[in-house]
């Protein structure tokens, strides 16, 4: 992997709260200076696609906890898409997947991603889940027809785990996300299997990676 490579595999993310316009111009140009992506709060998506054009936007929708009506995340996916979003994280409901309810899991993210002509990640909160629940929640987003799950919204505890992204990665391509900070953790991340990573480091990890190749 080389300096390139490494910065097209990473979101660069801002999702907190208090995130205002001016952190996400500060995102989109540190991600249009590196070369990486750039994940941000909906809010914002058509600002961003007009201030930064060249720089490929993922948002989230349902976010944080996925609990939103399936209509209402749905909508709020073609709103981003129109927008100008390239790519959606939409988090799955993890209440009805803990509850047995299998089919209204996958028949919510089926709808949503028919509904969108870009690539969908579901994230799949792996902080939340026992390993039989990462497995199910793999396979209904597959069945779902997603491109990507990822591990982690950040607002739970903990975050992404060497072990969650191999169990993943068996399903589908997988961005891990969630206490990423360097490009040590992101290497054991990529070597697990990930073929993305979402962080608010994004600058830290390419600087790291310079640092150790010099």
């Amino acid at each position: 992997m080389d300096r390139a490579d490494l910065a097209a595999s990473i979101d660069h993310t801002v999702l907190g709260p208090e995130t205002a316009v001016e952190d996400v111009e500060r995102v989109l140009d540190e991600a249009t200076e590196y070369g990486m992506n750039a994940c941000i709060p909906p809010c914002y998506v058509a600002e961003a696609e007009e201030y930064a054009p060249g720089v490929t936007l993922a948002t989230v929708v349902g976010f944080p906890h996925g609990q939103h009506d399936p209509a209402v995340k749905r909508d709020e996916a073609v709103q981003a898409w129109e927008d100008g979003a390239d790519e959606l994280d939409v988090v799955i409901n993890v209440g009805r997947l803990q509850a047995g309810e299998d089919d209204a899991v996958r028949d919510e993210l089926a709808e949503l991603i028919a509904a969108v002509p870009v690539p969908v990640k579901v994230i799949i909160e792996t902080a939340l889940l026992s390993d039989e629940e990462k497995h199910r929640a793999c396979e209904l987003a597959k069945e779902a027809d997603a491109d990507m799950v990822k591990t982690s919204t950040g607002f739970a505890d903990g975050g992404a785990e060497v072990e969650d992204v191999e169990l993943m990665s068996e399903y589908l391509p997988v961005k891990a996300s969630g206490g990423i900070g360097s490009w040590a953790k992101a290497r054991r991340m990529f070597d697990a299997g990930a073929e993305r990573i979402g962080a608010s480091s994004g600058v830290e990890i390419v600087e790291d990676f310079l640092d150790s190749e010099a």
